[in-house]
């Protein structure tokens, strides 16, 4: 459970998108101009569907650079410079927190190259950057995406409205990241990546009970919720997905008297929010009343979130059973 228990809401507008980037490299000035225009469509679009502007917008892996081949000293590019004045122009531009994905140059007489993700505030300043854990081997066996580094950590950023972390792309394969990202907090977890896979992003999200947002060059773009459920997709090249979301929200599994969720709206009528799955056996709730927080309207209901149905389950079993099972 990663909401406060009187947490009010805390509604965000998050941003994505379907490009491919296979076509001969343009150059940078034209690329920064190509993803900005992105970044316009996606706050037009916020502002047309929400009234309100983006909270946090995200680009797909290796927005910056493309694809790429060849040496990384000539295919990289620093944060610093023309990378960080255009895409921090549109950050400040918009008022968002914006991911920028990019083969980043670190340390070119080392010959240090990573394939990173870097995150710029509202203000457009660096807030941070994860270089991507898991890259993919090259044939030779000896070098990783053609000469890059393997990064160490997997860091989550505070934003003004929540917990951020980030994942590349093959990182979806292995499960370190995900877990240590949910150890520490992440409540959305950006995924630029070229590969729009489906599946293991929605049990990813249910199993740690984060948001995932993918950003991606085909097939899909999608937003994930905490229930493993797809609540926002678009499938359209070169296209633009926004969504609102609250990041203060009960998980809720079946019970005699949720009546699949109407109990909440019989008591709190438009107030509350929730999607439920007959399917599944659970939903997601969320309040829409800043002065009412959705674990408020939780306990005067009387019911119980997922986590303490689990629990108060299991400790009834491991008294009867007289220990836990074992696992060998």
């Amino acid at each position: 459970m990663t909401a406060a228990p009187d947490s009010p809401p805390r509604k965000i507008v998050v941003g994505t998108m379907v490009h491919a980037m296979w076509e001969e490299y343009p150059g940078l000035e034209a690329r920064l101009q190509t993803l900005t225009d992105f970044v316009d469509r996606m706050a037009a679009a916020s502002r047309a569907r929400y009234g309100a502007g983006l909270d946090l917008a995200a680009l797909p892996e290796c927005a910056v650079t493309g694809e790429t081949r060849g040496d990384p000293a000539h295919t990289c590019f620093p944060l610093d410079g023309p990378v960080l004045d255009v895409m921090g122009a549109a950050a400040r531009k918009h008022h968002t927190y914006l991911v920028v994905p990019l083969n980043l140059v670190e340390d070119a007489a080392q010959g240090i190259y990573s394939n990173a993700a870097v995150l710029l505030d509202r203000a457009g300043r660096h807030v941070g950057t994860y270089r991507k854990v898991h890259l993919v081997a090259d044939r030779d066996g000896a070098t990783l995406e053609g000469g890059l580094t393997p990064g160490r950590n997997f860091p989550v950023f505070d934003c003004d409205f929540g917990k951020v972390g980030l994942q590349i792309c093959f990182d979806m394969m292995f499960d370190d990241g995900w877990k240590a990202l949910a150890r520490k907090g992440a409540e959305i977890v950006v995924w630029p990546t070229q590969s729009p896979q489906t599946i293991q992003p929605r049990c990813r999200a249910r199993h740690h009970h984060y948001y995932i947002v993918s950003s991606t060059w085909r097939n899909n773009a999608s937003i994930f919720d905490p229930t493993g459920d797809i609540i926002a997709q678009t499938t359209q090249p070169s296209s633009v997905l926004v969504a609102q979301i609250d990041l203060a929200y009960a998980l809720i599994d079946w019970q005699p008297q949720l009546n699949e969720g109407k109990l909440f709206t019989d008591r709190y009528g438009d107030a509350v929010g929730y999607r439920y799955s007959d399917a599944e056996d659970g939903g997601i709730f969320w309040s829409n009343d800043p002065n009412l927080p959705i674990m408020q309207m939780v306990r005067e209901l009387g019911v119980e979130l997922r986590s303490d149905t689990l629990e108060r389950n299991r400790r009834a079993q491991d008294a009867i059973r007289g220990g836990p099972p074992s696992l060998d």
